[in-house]
């Protein structure tokens, strides 16, 4: 007696899909971990980026220690690539600058409170 056998049974079906069921269970959060490391390091790499735009903002103007850029956003920006301050990415936050050039604060203003210092947090 031969059988033509056409497709799949149930058993083996099942199966396959418990199988995906079980790589999705342990692939997920470990997307969403990498996303918000990701995240963080790009937030953190755009506040670097704006430090040393305010670095050498300070160096052209011949701004001392004590200077404050408070409100001179638009001449900080001049300093980074593309003349814009970044955005974080997280909502598309923008960056608060405040401070002097010898303290400068650089305050992601996302809702995600883990993109700051505890000096960050401390600013308005």
């Amino acid at each position: 007696m031969k059988f033509n056998r056409k497709g799949f049974t149930l058993v083996e079906i099942m199966i396959v899909v418990a199988i995906i069921a079980l790589l999705a269970v342990i692939a997920v959060p470990n997307l969403i971990k990498a996303r918000t490391a990701t995240q963080k390091s790009t937030c953190n790499n755009n506040k670097r980026l704006i430090y040393d735009a305010i670095d050498q903002w300070a160096l052209a103007s011949n701004a001392d220690a004590g200077a404050t850029f408070t409100g001179k956003t638009n001449e900080i920006a001049a300093y980074i690539k593309g003349e814009a301050i970044p955005t974080c990415k997280t909502g598309n936050s923008t960056y608060k600058l405040a401070g002097a050039v010898s303290n400068a604060l650089v305050k992601c203003m996302s809702s995600a409170t883990d993109h700051n210092t505890a000096a960050e947090q401390a600013v308005n």
